[in-house]
């Protein structure tokens, strides 16, 4: 029993930092933080984890689940303004000496992000948070806010584009989106490393479902792309992408400008883009048969 409590307490320490920085980026306190992680750690003592295949992932949602609970608390109390909550912040951020929550702070949000971030609903705050900064699978946040995933998609779309309008950075016009892919699936198709690095942003995050993860895995002898569950960086992604394409298409996802893979004309996988500044930002794949369906996919003319 006493060896079990130390192996759970060596994963847990495992995962400290990345579920601080979770939390962090939720709640926008170092000090909610840590109340937050340690509260996870009480749960993990007080559960069967026997049967939990990814321990890391359960911490995560977790942490999760506490932050929306200490979101929903504070957005029913709102007795604070919001530049009273932003002085707290400030002073929150530079209050501590520990060089880890430091450097967590420093590859964190920003204040103004954090400010951004308070206006958004719970559900949307964290949907944004989990999908966009850690890459969580919106089938997996879903039962954590109580919706559907195609539900949490439009969470984390409408908090993306607040993001991004109050960065000054709008979501470009259908135009100018679909010159970008565009230019992305003809680089793919001509196995043109150069162009493709040209049209990625140097971080770009490339996150797959577990449908298309599963795919590449099965059909990896027949020239498929090989995928994980996130590929970040624009060269990894540009060689993920690599001499494909060749199926794709320019499509409207749900009114959004993507492309989708179309094979014998049955829509097999959605593409969805972030673009920033010209550039893509996130690439989102999603192959899931049953979200497909929920899906409208409609063919650009004209390619």
């Amino acid at each position: 029993m006493e060896e079990h409590h130390d192996w759970l307490a060596e994963r847990f320490e495992e995962n400290r930092v990345h579920l601080r920085a979770v939390a962090y980026r939720m709640l926008g306190s170092t000090a909610e933080a840590e109340d937050a992680v340690q509260e996870a750690w009480l749960r993990l003592g007080r559960s069967d984890t026997s049967d939990v295949e990814n321990l890391g992932g359960w911490l995560t949602t977790v942490v999760a689940r506490v932050c929306l609970d200490l979101l929903r608390s504070r957005k029913s109390r709102r007795e604070e303004s919001l530049e009273t909550h932003l002085d707290a912040l400030t002073e929150d951020r530079v209050s501590t000496n520990d060089p880890e929550t430091e450097a967590l702070m420093a590859d964190s949000v920003g204040a103004a992000l954090l400010v951004v971030l308070e206006t958004l609903s719970p559900a949307e705050r964290l949907a944004f948070v989990l999908h966009d900064m850690f890459a969580v699978p919106f089938d997996e946040i879903a039962p954590i806010v109580g919706r559907s995933p195609v539900a949490v998609r439009q969470l984390a779309s409408r908090a993306r584009r607040r993001v991004q309008q109050s960065d000054g950075t709008p979501e470009p016009d259908r135009a100018a989106k679909r010159r970008v892919v565009e230019a992305f699936l003809a680089a793919s198709r001509e196995g043109d490393f150069e162009a493709l690095l040209s049209v990625l942003d140097p971080d770009v995050v490339l996150r797959a479902d577990s449908v298309a993860v599963q795919m590449s895995r099965t059909r990896e002898g027949e020239g498929a792309m090989r995928l994980a569950p996130a590929i970040r960086g624009a060269e990894g992604v540009a060689r993920t992408f690599l001499g494909r394409a060749n199926a794709a298409r320019v499509v409207l996802i749900d009114g959004s400008v993507g492309a989708a893979w179309i094979p014998g004309g049955v829509t097999r996988a959605v593409f969805s883009f972030t673009i920033v500044d010209g550039r893509i930002a996130a690439i989102d794949l999603m192959a899931d048969p049953d979200r497909l369906r929920s899906t409208e996919v409609t063919v650009l003319g004209g390619e």
